[in-house]
């Protein structure tokens, strides 16, 4: 039971934005271990708007102890499925883990409004929730439920490099989280429909370490 039914499709699309074409679907990505890379977060930055661009998010829960994104796995789904519906783009690749999660969407050409997207999902799923979770009384004022962090990191990504990179610590994560020992063996990520499709082996990575990676972790 994974999260790729949240992609559309996969297998073959160009992304000519960056000056080439990316068939998924074709070479297995099959390295001895993922890409590595220190990608640490900055306090203070500007977003950057590329209208029909590719970005990497990193989005996380408000309280870091609690597993909302699991426990509700069915409830995100749907919330993404609405806006996707109401608002299109393409989900490259997603994981979600206990209390955050990163993915990769592609905009529609002329189109930049992720921060719409972004608020939109996140209250689709907190009005899902049952309304038990503490709040700050900044939050009771703004009508928010607390269930999100106000801010997420946002990173544009630049070539396919960048792009396929970005693949590989979305899909590695769970294991640098110690969730699990194998990338397979975690059920709510895009990579599994990636196997599928022959872009990366089902053994990918195996047991190896993943160096120092930070991706935009909160």
């Amino acid at each position: 039971m994974g999260y790729a039914s949240l992609h559309p499709s996969y297998g073959s699309y160009e992304r000519s934005r960056f000056g080439f074409s990316c068939r998924m679907g074709g070479a297995k990505r099959n390295p001895s271990k993922p890409y590595t890379i220190t990608y640490r977060i900055m306090t203070e930055y500007r977003r950057n708007f590329v209208k029909g661009g590719s970005y990497f998010f990193t989005v996380t829960l408000a309280v870091r102890s609690q597993k909302l994104l699991v426990d509700h796995i069915d409830a995100l789904r749907e919330a993404f499925r609405h806006v996707k519906t109401e608002h299109p783009f393409v989900l490259d690749a997603m994981v979600v883990l206990p209390e955050h999660l990163h993915c990769i969407w592609t905009l529609p050409t002329g189109d930049a409004n992720y921060p719409d997207r972004w608020r939109r999902i996140k209250a689709a799923f907190s009005r899902s929730l049952p309304d038990r979770y503490p709040r700050s009384p900044s939050k009771i004022l703004k009508g928010e439920r607390g269930i999100w962090q106000r801010r997420y990191w946002e990173h544009t990504l630049r070539d396919e490099e960048d792009w396929q990179r970005h693949m590989d610590y979305i899909h590695y994560n769970p294991v640098k989280h110690q969730h699990v020992k194998q990338v397979a063996d975690w059920p709510y990520s895009t990579f599994h429909r990636y196997v599928e499709t022959g872009t990366y082996s089902r053994n990918w990575a195996g047991n190896g370490e993943s160096g120092e990676v930070e991706f935009g972790e909160i």
